[in-house]
């Protein structure tokens, strides 16, 4: 049997995302001599390939693209500054604490490296984890692979689709299908409102006639071949209708991709799923670093590609110096109804700074005028407010707090809450 190719590299980075491109990049930027990135899929760029809207690149490249120009240019930066990139390459396990086995077209390869950077990205939940009952038909999809198969594929899918949510991605989502030839029903959500930008939702309405039906819950799929309808049930009065249509999209609900995290027993982050990071982006293991949407899906393309560029430095740091705290990381807790703060961790130290220079955070409710709190051993660091905080949105908490943390053991947890 014959032994896998053995390849060692300074750093290597896994995902060819928007995050892992962008500081791959910049590694080499910054002087990083051997750069290696792999990606599963056969085409280097991320899920902004099959983005066909506009949007992409304005705070990271000063330009505004489309999803397929803005992850050729990542590319084309990529490769003119260097960086090795291989695709269909797929990370199968660890073999040791900066080691990973991956298989590709051209056979086994053990990588060693002397940093590594995950940058995986994250995934819709699929129906089967959202528990929604009935028959498992043809025509249910979910945004990702609706958008590969319209723009990839260059398949048609439906005459007549629902779209479960109403955030940014739903709204995308619903313009991807009317593209496509479908007439878009409805939209269900069961918040009491949408969740995105008053020109997404105004153009729905008025560009695609699309109704809004808010507060209710799929309860039931019915169809044998193919999707015929579901059943929606109120979450206030208990009514039930049923709402036909031959496609099904679910979109939002983004989880990390975590399984390579999880594997190499890398701390999660209880709210995210992501792995836990300080603001250098340093994982629970020393020399594996985390970035992009595999910290908190999902977040704009252009965010992940400078969280990239804020790691690079980090893992230069890293390189020249191999100085990895392990004893003084200050936990970051969000109380309800908050649902998670990234970076979630803080390290007492000179010369680092945030990603974007702020926190991100996100609210599992609708609040209107709002003060955020960050509380230390009963004393108040910092107070924010904001006019109003909305699910399915990120907001930015500032972090000219930090000087003013206690390290003491006794005063470890930083409490994020509602004041």
């Amino acid at each position: 049997m014959m032994q896998p190719e053995q390849i060692n590299t300074d750093v290597l980075i896994i995902g060819a995302g928007p995050a892992g491109l962008a500081a791959a990049t910049q590694l080499r930027k910054l002087g990083v001599e051997k750069v290696l990135l792999i990606d599963r899929e056969s085409q280097a760029g991320g899920i902004p390939r099959h983005c066909y809207h506009t949007g992409f690149g304005w705070l990271d490249l000063r330009r505004i693209l489309s999803g397929p120009s803005y992850a050729d240019e990542n590319v084309h930066r990529a490769e003119q500054a260097g960086v090795e990139i291989i695709t269909e390459a797929t990370a199968q396990h660890w073999t040791d604490d900066l080691s990973l086995q991956i298989t590709s077209p051209t056979g086994l390869k053990n990588i060693t490296a002397n940093a590594i950077l995950l940058a995986t990205g994250c995934r819709e939940r699929p129906r089967a984890a959202k528990l929604i009952p009935g028959s498992r038909p043809l025509g249910i999809y979910n945004t990702g692979l609706l958008q590969q198969l319209i723009y990839l594929k260059k398949l048609k899918l439906g005459k007549k689709a629902i779209v479960i949510g109403a955030e940014h991605v739903s709204y995308s989502a619903v313009r991807t299908l009317h593209r496509n030839g479908a007439q878009v029903a409805a939209m269900i959500t069961e918040y009491s409102q949408h969740q995105t930008y008053l020109p997404f939702y105004w153009g729905a309405r008025l560009c695609y006639r699309t109704p809004l039906l808010t507060n209710y819950k799929v309860t039931d799929i019915h169809g044998r071949n193919r999707v015929e309808a579901i059943e929606i049930t109120s979450t206030q009065t208990g009514e039930k209708k049923q709402l036909e249509c031959d496609t099904l999209i679910f979109t939002g609900d983004w989880i990390p991709d975590h399984d390579l995290a999880r594997k190499g027993n890398i701390t999660l982050n209880k709210y995210t799923n992501g792995p836990d990071i300080d603001q250098s982006l340093r994982t629970s293991k020393q020399g594996i670093f985390a970035a992009g949407n595999l910290l908190h899906g999902v977040e704009k393309a252009d965010t992940a590609a400078l969280e990239g560029r804020h790691v690079a430095h980090s893992i230069v740091r890293y390189l020249s110096t191999t100085c990895w705290p392990l004893n003084n990381r200050i936990p970051l807790v969000v109380n309800s109804p908050l649902l998670w703060i990234s970076p979630n961790i803080i390290v007492p130290e000179n010369n680092t700074t945030l990603p974007l220079d702020h926190f991100t955070f996100r609210t599992g409710e609708f609040l209107q005028k709002t003060a955020i709190g960050v509380v230390q051993g009963g004393k108040l660091l910092h107070v924010q407010t904001f006019r109003k905080l909305i699910p399915n949105r990120w907001f930015y908490l500032d972090n000219d707090w930090i000087s003013q943390l206690n390290s003491k053991p006794d005063n470890k947890k930083i409490y994020i809450q509602i004041m």
